[in-house]
């Protein structure tokens, strides 16, 4: 099937979608300044440049899209029927970068927290952000 897009647009589309200050990430970066908790953001220091790292708990939060780092079981991540195995190679590129960042970080000696998007739909919310304050307290 083709693109419904001519490549112009379908270029304008692409190059708005973010990668820092996503929707979930700064719904995570809200709670977790509201119960006190102060962190930085995308520090150059560290494999990948993370999401938030809480410095004082020596704990980092990755918030991961389910499209874009291939979420498995999810119902939001399907590979495009167009251009499939460009897809395929590129989320797969993703999954072993985020592996290798998060082995990095490890050892480094911080601990990893992983949220996924779908993670924080409505329905999973409270429960989900309860979780990740449990994980950095623990």
């Amino acid at each position: 099937m083709a693109d419904v897009h001519e490549p112009e647009v379908r270029s304008y589309n692409m190059s708005q979608i973010k990668g820092k200050n996503t929707k979930p990430e700064i719904l995570v970066r809200r709670f977790l300044h509201r119960n006190g908790y102060r962190y930085s953001l995308h520090s150059k220091k560290l494999p990948g440049k993370p999401d938030i790292a809480l410095k004082r708990y020596k704990t980092i939060i990755l918030v991961n899209g389910c499209f874009w780092h291939g979420h498995q079981n999810c119902r939001y991540f399907a590979l495009p029927k167009t251009r499939t195995e460009w897809w395929k190679e590129k989320i797969e590129k993703t999954q072993k970068k985020d592996s290798k960042n998060k082995e990095d970080l490890i050892n480094l000696g911080w601990n990893v927290i992983e949220v996924w998007e779908c993670q924080l739909k409505p329905a999973r919310l409270e429960e989900t952000l309860n979780w990740i304050i449990e994980k950095i307290n623990s």
